[in-house]
C-alpha cells in the first residue's frame, strides 16, 4: 500500500491565507466602524433587514423602522433597503438567502444585547460585530473545502500557490476579511462547498449528499437568484466515459435510484427557493416581485469589454492574477479534462450573466467584487496552470514574480481603498489608476484625471489670450448667495440656474495644441455627491456635432467656505473643428457656485 503524500505546503499556505485575513480584517476593523463604513452598512443593511424586521420590530410587512434606524445609524444613503410597493407595504430589495445565513450570528448578538448595556435594536455594536466574526467565519469554511477538493486533483504544492494567491492576490482578500458580510464571500464558500459535495457524491452516491446538493443550490440562489446556474457544478462534474453527458444523465434518469437522487434534490432547492415566494406572497400578495425596480440585464448587449478592462472596475485590471485562471482552462482541458466540461461552461455563462448586468461596475466595488465567488471554481484552472508550469524553471520563475508583483499590488489596492486615500470607489479611470500606481502620495492635479483622459506635464508657455470675462455685466449674477469674487458681481450657479450662457471661441483664433480655461470660483458649502458637483465643459464642435468633450467637476479641488483659483488643460482634437464652446453645468446640484476672472489662453 502507498503512503499517502505529504500535505504540509498547502496545509500550512491554509494557515497563512486565515492570518493574512485576519490581520487584513485587524487592519480595518468594519465591525467597529459607524455610519456607511460599519459592518452593517450599504448593501449589507438591506441583506440583514429580514432579521431585525421579523424578530425585533414584528414587522415584516410596512418596516417602519426603516426611516428612524437609517437616520439613527446613518448607514445608507437613503432607505433604499425596503421600498414602496403598489400593494402599500414595503419589500425588501435584496433576496432573503443572506439574512438566512445571517441568522445564528444574529441570534447570538440579539442575545448579547438583551443582557447587556447595549440597545436591543439590531444595529447596536453585538450585531456590528456577530455578522463580522460570523463572515470571517465563512470565509475560513470556504478556503478549508477548496483545499480539500483541490487535493483530490493537484499536487500540495499546487494546491497552497493557488490558495495563497486567491486570497492575497486578488480582491477576495478585501470581501473575506474587510467587506466580508456582503453576499460575495459567503458564495465563495457555499461554491467551495457545493464542489467537495458533488465530489463525494460521485464517489459515494447517498440520498442526503443529494439533499445537501440541492439545498446548498436553493440556499446560494436565494442569496443572489443569478447563482442558479451554480447547479451546473454538481450536474457536470467529472463527466468520464465514451459518451459522457449521455452517460450522465442515464445515471440520474434510467433507474429508481438515480431519479430519487434528483427529487431529493431537487426538493432541497425548493424547500430553500420557496422562502422568498413566500415572503414576496405575504408582503406584496404576488408570487413573483421584481424588486430591482429599474434595474436589470442587457441580454443582448453585455457590457464583456468594460467589465473584463474598464479603469472603472475591470476585473483583470484590479485582479490581474486571474489572468492565470483563464489561461489555465487550457491546461485543465490538456491535464484534468473530467473537469473541463463543468468549469469551462459554468466560467462562460457566470461571466455573461456578471457582465450582462446594466450596473456592471456593481457599485461601491473594488474591482469587480461579483466575480468573487467564481474564484472558488476559477481556482482549478489555476492549480492546473501552476501544476503543469511546474515543471519547467523559467515559467516556474515567472509565476512566482507574477504572483508576488500581483500581492503587493493587491495589498496597495485594498490599502488605497480604505485608509490610503487614492482609490475613489465608481469613479476610477484609466489614466488616474496610471497616475496613482503604487504610489502612496500623488499631486492635487492627478484627482483631475477623474474627469479628464490627460494632463498638461511642464510649465505652460502662454501664447495668447482668446477670452477674458468678468461677469460684471452678466443677468445670472443677480440673486447670488455667494458674494462676489471680485467687483459688483459674479456668475453664479445654484439650483436654480444649471446652465451659464455658452461661451463660442472660432477654431481660427487656435493656433496652438493646448488650450488652457482658468477662473476663480467661491462656494460656502462643498457639494460632495460626485454627480451633483457643478462642471466646467470644454467642447470642440464642427456645427452641432461634438468632436471631443472634456470636463471638470469643479468641487473636487474646492474646499468648502473657500475661494480658489481653478484651471482645465484641453488637448486641442486632430480632427476637423470650427469652434470651441466654454460652458458651465451644475449638473443638478443645489450648492451654490460663483465663477469670476475667467480666462480662456492658447498655451504651447
Amino acid at each position: 500500500m502507498t503512503a499517502p503524500k505529504p500535505q504540509n505546503r498547502s496545509f500550512f499556505a491554509l494557515l497563512f491565507c486565515i492570518a493574512f485575513i485576519l490581520g487584513t480584517h485587524a487592519y480595518y476593523p468594519k465591525w467597529q466602524m459607524a455610519k456607511t463604513e460599519a459592518t452593517i452598512s450599504w448593501d449589507v443593511s438591506g441583506y440583514y433587514f429580514y432579521l431585525p424586521a421579523l424578530f425585533i420590530y414584528k414587522d415584516l410587512r410596512k418596516v417602519e423602522f426603516r426611516d428612524s434606524i437609517v437616520q439613527q445609524y446613518e448607514m445608507s444613503s437613503g432607505g433604499y433597503q425596503a421600498y414602496d410597493h403598489e400593494s402599500g407595504n414595503r419589500v425588501m430589495k435584496y433576496s432573503a438567502g443572506m439574512a438566512l445565513q445571517y441568522l445564528p450570528f444574529f441570534a447570538i448578538a440579539h442575545s448579547v444585547a438583551t443582557f447587556s448595556g447595549y440597545p436591543a435594536d439590531g444595529f447596536s455594536r453585538p450585531y456590528q460585530m456577530a455578522i463580522s466574526f460570523g463572515s470571517l467565519l465563512m470565509a475560513f469554511l470556504g478556503l478549508f473545502y477548496l483545499r480539500k477538493s483541490l487535493l483530490r486533483y493537484f499536487s500540495d504544492t499546487a494546491t497552497a500557490l493557488t490558495l495563497v494567491l486567491i486570497v492575497a492576490a486578488t480582491n477576495y482578500l478585501n470581501y473575506s476579511a474587510i467587506d466580508n458580510a456582503m453576499t460575495h464571500n459567503w458564495l465563495f464558500s457555499l461554491y467551495a462547498l457545493l464542489i467537495w459535495q458533488s465530489i463525494r457524491f460521485y464517489e459515494r452516491p447517498a440520498s442526503w449528499r443529494a439533499w445537501c446538493i440541492g439545498a446548498t443550490v436553493g440556499l446560494m440562489a436565494l442569496t443572489r437568484p443569478t447563482e442558479i446556474i451554480a447547479v451546473l457544478i454538481p450536474l457536470l462534474w467529472g463527466l468520464e466515459g465514451s459518451k459522457p453527458l449521455p452517460e450522465r444523465l442515464q445515471f440520474f434518469l434510467s433507474n429508481r435510484r438515480g431519479l430519487k437522487f434528483l427529487l431529493l434534490a431537487g426538493l432541497g432547492v425548493a424547500i430553500l427557493g420557496s422562502i422568498q415566494l413566500i415572503y414576496w406572497k405575504y408582503v406584496a400578495g404576488e408570487w413573483l416581485v421584481y424588486s430591482y425596480q429599474d434595474q436589470g440585464f442587457s441580454w443582448l448587449r453585455p457590457h464583456l469589454w468594460q467589465g473584463f478592462f474598464s479603469g472603472k472596475g475591470g476585473w483583470l485590471i484590479y485582479s490581474p492574477t486571474m489572468i492565470l485562471s483563464l489561461v489555465g482552462i487550457i491546461a485543465l482541458w490538456r491535464k484534468q479534462r473530467l473537469l473541463f466540461p463543468a468549469i469551462a461552461i459554468f466560467t462562460c455563462l457566470f461571466i455573461y450573466i456578471t457582465f450582462a448586468w446594466d450596473i456592471w461596475w456593481y457599485g461601491g466595488s473594488l474591482g469587480q467584487r461579483a466575480m468573487v465567488q467564481s474564484y472558488a471554481v476559477l481556482a482549478f484552472p489555476m492549480a492546473a496552470l501552476i501544476q503543469s508550469a511546474w515543471k519547467q524553471r523559467a515559467l516556474k520563475i515567472g509565476i512566482i514574480t507574477f504572483g508576488l508583483g500581483c500581492i503587493y499590488y493587491n495589498v496597495w489596492l485594498t490599502h488605497q481603498a480604505h485608509k490610503g486615500g487614492l482609490f475613489v470607489t465608481e469613479q476610477m479611470t484609466l489614466p488616474y489608476l496610471k497616475a496613482i500606481f503604487l504610489r502612496s502620495e500623488v499631486p492635487e492635479e492627478t484627482i483631475k484625471l477623474l474627469d479628464t483622459k490627460e494632463l498638461y506635464s511642464g510649465t505652460p508657455n502662454i501664447i495668447k489670450s482668446l477670452a477674458y470675462l468678468d461677469f460684471e455685466s452678466d443677468s445670472l449674477a443677480h440673486n447670488c448667495p455667494i458674494p462676489p469674487i471680485e467687483g459688483d458681481r459674479s456668475l453664479c450657479l445654484s439650483e436654480d440656474t444649471q446652465f451659464s450662457p455658452p461661451i463660442h471661441i472660432p477654431a481660427s483664433e487656435i493656433n496652438t495644441h493646448w488650450i488652457r480655461v482658468e477662473g476663480d470660483f467661491r462656494c460656502q458649502e462643498k457639494e460632495w455627491e460626485y454627480w451633483l458637483m457643478a462642471q466646467l465643459m470644454v467642447k470642440f464642435k464642427k456645427g452641432d456635432e461634438e468632436i471631443q468633450t472634456r470636463f471638470l467637476r469643479l468641487f473636487r479641488l474646492l474646499p468648502p467656505n473657500s475661494t480658489k483659483t481653478l484651471y482645465l488643460d484641453v488637448p486641442v482634437p486632430n480632427r476637423d473643428n470650427d469652434q470651441l464652446e466654454i460652458q458651465f453645468w451644475q449638473s443638478n446640484g443645489k450648492k451654490p457656485l460663483a465663477v469670476d476672472r475667467l480666462k480662456v489662453l492658447a498655451i504651447e
